[in-house]
């Protein structure tokens, strides 16, 4: 049995906040299964470790022993989430959301057992409410309130529209909580308005409110900037073992720790530990190491991170890729860093007709793959490491 002591340290690492922390200890102290809910809209989702914060926390609570519901929301899809927008967003079809629903499927029960997952649609509650009812519903927040949201109010203020219905989602949102009787909530940092509105309905209804959790957007391999496929500076959960492997072995050594907090199933002491040993002078990159096998073994098993391991390790054995290179910070502008430029900015060829030919010459590596494409263009917040021949090599990052 886990103590209340120990499971309040699993649930807050690498978290955000924890809104209604008494709350949630003296849920803990009752010995229930509590019902954690944590919703996701069915947008075309192509997950990347930045999103899988949030289910990893998802994972530790059913780990802990209690229920988690995963809720599609097919009835706000419809709506469009207006969170960190500054238009209106475009309603999702009935089909679209049926198809995105399946491939979320398929995706988060990489980390979450589908045995004891409950999936849920919100259309199942909201569907069967009259206008009557939405009425009323909505007669609970004032527009003021709403204006609270930062976008909304950004957007209120530079005289940008917001159509009355994007007011509607995060009421819903909160109502949600009140159909699944949820205790906890999680969601992003940016969803923190909508999680309060949930605790705000489950009290009108007469329900205990819920404790709000919000985990962290959390930075890319630039160490900057949010993880995002369009700046480049992800680690997709598809990617290929090996390649993944590489991008985690690649994040800064204080950004590692940064990845430890949110994305390891490590307990927090054994984190400390490893800290710890780091100080004491064993080297970072063998705690790196460790990070970057779990990943890997998350989403593609034990065999292939050892593979993984295997290979990268090779390539400095065999004088491929030495320990330490220059690290350099390149500026882009909106069409990006041309791979002729960004070779001599990195002082790895003397010109940039000396880079078209060495590229000719199959003699320059990206990530230890070679590059045969002289029109290649890196975009701000991509990080590779270059090399040109067999001794010159550049850990560079574009922003």
């Amino acid at each position: 049995m886990t103590s209340i002591q120990d499971a309040l340290a699993i649930i807050k690492k690498g978290t955000e906040e924890v809104i209604g922390e008494a709350q949630l200890i003296e849920r803990l102290k009752e010995g229930r299964p509590l019902r954690i809910k944590a919703g996701f809209d069915p947008t075309a989702p192509d997950l990347h470790l930045g999103h899988t914060v949030l289910i990893n926390k998802l994972k530790q609570f059913q780990d802990l022993g209690h229920e988690v519901m995963f809720l599609i929301g097919d009835f706000t899809g419809m709506i469009g989430d207006p969170t960190g927008k500054n238009i209106t967003r475009k309603p999702l079809t009935r089909e679209d959301v049926e198809s995105n629903a399946e491939t979320y499927r398929e995706q988060v029960f990489k980390i979450l057992d589908p045995e004891k997952t409950k999936i849920l649609f919100n259309s199942e509650w909201m569907s069967q409410k009259t206008a009557a009812d939405m009425i009323e519903l909505a007669s609970t927040y004032t527009v003021a309130r709403m204006l609270e949201r930062d976008d909304f109010d950004k957007r209120y203020k530079a005289n940008q529209p917001i159509a009355i219905h994007e007011f509607l989602y995060p009421i819903i949102q909160g109502y949600d909580s009140v159909a699944m009787k949820a205790d906890i909530e999680l969601g992003g940092t940016d969803q923190k308005f909508n999680l309060l509105v949930g605790r705000d309905l489950q009290r009108h209804f007469g329900l205990p409110s819920q404790i709000v959790i919000t985990t962290p957007l959390i930075e890319g391999l630039d160490g900057v900037q949010k993880m995002s496929k369009s700046l480049n500076n992800y680690i997709g959960i598809t990617d290929e073992p090996n390649d993944m492997f590489g991008k985690v072995m690649s994040a800064s050594d204080v950004l590692m720790w940064r990845y430890f907090d949110c994305l390891s199933f490590k307990t927090p002491e054994e984190i400390d530990q490893l800290a710890k040993a780091v100080k004491e002078g064993m080297n970072p990159r063998d705690a790196k190491f460790q990070l970057a096998e779990e990943i890997v073994e998350r989403f593609h098993g034990e065999t292939a991170a050892h593979a993984a391991k295997e290979v990268f390790v090779n390539r400095f054995k065999h004088g491929e890729m030495p320990e330490d290179m220059p690290e350099i910070e390149l500026s882009a502008d909106s069409e990006g860093v041309l791979i002729a430029h960004l070779l001599k900015a990195a002082s790895l060829v003397t010109s940039t007709s000396d880079a078209n030919r060495m590229i000719n010459q199959g003699a320059v590596k990206i990530d230890g793959e070679r590059l045969a494409d002289r029109e290649k263009r890196f975009q701000a917040g991509s990080h590779h490491v270059f090399q040109v021949g067999k001794r010159r090599f550049a850990r560079v990052r574009v922003v």
